[in-house]
């Protein structure tokens, strides 16, 4: 079987596999079109998030076997019509889920104790005791939409805080030692914390909105280490503004490209003068952490998930 790498990845990727038997070519640097053009050689290929894989693209791969996702979300993926025709799709969310749960406890834990705030104030001659005084995680309610790899992982990670951990999830009996499930409206309820483990779909899309802000009971601290769709931005600076939303974390934003690269568009990663006001209050705002879609970016992750490809890979076809 031949394989073509249309990313950068961990070299044990390809490594492995030549090892296994399988043919593999990389070629990180043509365009769709140029890839198209060939992919009807391909038995297989492996992608991060480089271009949309859509219905043109499909058929043009005539032989395709298998896309393996060196990721956790699909939704750059027609995955419908790639089922259709008998393709297998591989993912990896076991290989960063760790590192998707350790950022966001680290967002919570900096927003908690404004670290950001106070590095940034020492750093220019403030020194500034009162204004700094943090918050405690523990007597908190964490509550996480979406328990799957991600939300398991964060869930672990509170298991040292003396907290309530709650989720809502779409399939039943989710829950387990380190999490209660329970109904949307209860999460809403009892929350002091809410962050988000779901993929991207029609119904996350814009899910964090006024009126499902306005539908907790108490004002809370939202963490976005998911997809930026999920979060209507104009929406969350409201809420930020009124005390509603008393913080953010968010390693991810509706404004991002497609396959997650350079938010800003001219030289030097400098703001552009049309980037929109909501994103300009976040930038800008003291009790918000922005990380560039990095929380499951981790050293060991790019090899975890690089092996959790090749496991995968040869589990079904070897």
């Amino acid at each position: 079987m031949k394989i073509l790498h249309l990313d950068t990845n961990h070299p044990l990727l390809v490594n492995q596999l030549n090892n296994l038997g399988f043919t593999n070519d990389e070629d990180d640097t043509s365009s769709k079109q140029e890839i198209e053009a060939k992919i009807h050689l391909y038995d297989g290929f492996i992608i991060r998030s480089r271009f949309k894989i859509d219905k043109h693209f499909l058929n043009k791969a005539t032989n395709l076997k298998f896309i393996g996702r060196v990721g956790a979300g699909l939704e750059n993926i027609d995955c419908d019509y790639a089922t259709s025709k008998n393709i297998a799709l591989i993912a990896a969310p076991e290989g960063n889920r760790n590192a998707v749960g350790e950022h966001s406890l680290a967002m919570l834990l900096s927003l908690f104790n404004k670290l950001n705030k106070a590095d940034n104030e020492v750093r220019n001659g403030k020194w500034l005791r009162e204004e700094n005084r943090g918050m405690e995680l523990d007597g908190k309610t964490i509550g996480l939409i979406g328990y799957g790899n991600m939300g398991k992982s964060f869930a672990k990670k509170l298991r040292g805080f003396d907290v309530e951990v709650l989720c809502y999830d779409l399939k039943p009996n989710v829950g387990d030692a380190n999490c209660k499930q329970v109904s949307l409206q209860e999460l809403q309820e009892k929350s002091d914390v809410l962050s988000l483990h779901t993929p991207q779909t029609a119904l996350t899309k814009n899910m964090i909105n006024t009126d499902f802000i306005n539908n907790f009971k108490k004002p809370f601290w939202l963490i976005n280490t998911a997809r930026g769709t999920s979060v209507v931005t104009k929406d969350l600076v409201d809420a930020l503004r009124s005390g509603k939303i008393l913080g953010a974390g968010l390693d991810v934003l509706e404004y991002e490209k497609s396959s997650f690269e350079n938010l800003f568009s001219n030289d030097n990663n400098k703001k552009s003068e049309a980037m929109p006001l909501a994103l300009q209050y976040l930038i800008n705002a003291e009790n918000v952490i922005l990380s560039p879609h990095v929380a499951g970016w981790t050293i060991e992750s790019k090899e975890k998930l690089a092996q959790t490809i090749v496991d995968k890979i040869k589990e079904k076809f070897c």
